[in-house]
């Protein structure tokens, strides 16, 4: 897959505030199926900055590899606020990395709910020694746009949590 020029560079200016930072990421994937970790990677000299990626596409992935309870799954759904949150405490906490971002969604075509339609997506982000949070968001398109704006969603957030941070 070939990324968005502007999100190819926002994913270079994103890793290197991480290096001069000295800050290393880690991601969490669900619905984009680690096309954000992919995207990151296509930098030349990520190494430097990003740790690991997880792609946790199923459930059982996401309480396997990132310790999301089931319990939390059954009852908020797989595409919620807190389970977007536990993913990127779980990245954190099974990583040596400092600053997380997990995503969860549902892209399409099938899957949607009038509670959840299809382009609705959960961007977690965690920093260790702080607790999560989540960032709810509902793109347009197909599969592939709603995909490709996820990742460039998550580099944005990952941007603004490195500014506020330091």
């Amino acid at each position: 897959m070939r990324f968005a020029d502007e999100t190819m560079a926002a994913a270079d200016r994103l890793l290197k505030a991480c290096i001069e930072r000295k800050i290393m990421l880690v991601t969490a994937e669900s619905c984009t199926g680690g096309l954000l970790a992919g995207c990151l990677t296509a930098v030349p000299g990520s190494s430097q900055a990003f740790e690991r990626g997880f792609v946790t596409y199923s459930n059982e992935a996401k309480t396997e590899s990132l310790g999301v309870p089931p319990e939390l799954i059954r009852s908020h759904g797989a595409v919620s606020r807190e389970v977007a949150e536990a993913m990127a405490a779980g990245a954190i906490a099974h990583s040596r990395a400092d600053l997380a971002a997990a995503v969860t969604g549902i892209a399409g075509p099938d899957g949607g709910s009038p509670e959840k339609p299809v382009g609705l997506v959960w961007i977690g982000l965690a920093r260790r020694g702080t607790g999560p949070v989540a960032h709810r968001h509902v793109f347009a398109g197909d599969r592939a746009d709603i995909r490709g704006q996820t990742v460039s969603a998550a580099i944005e957030l990952l941007a603004r949590a490195i500014a506020d941070g330091g």
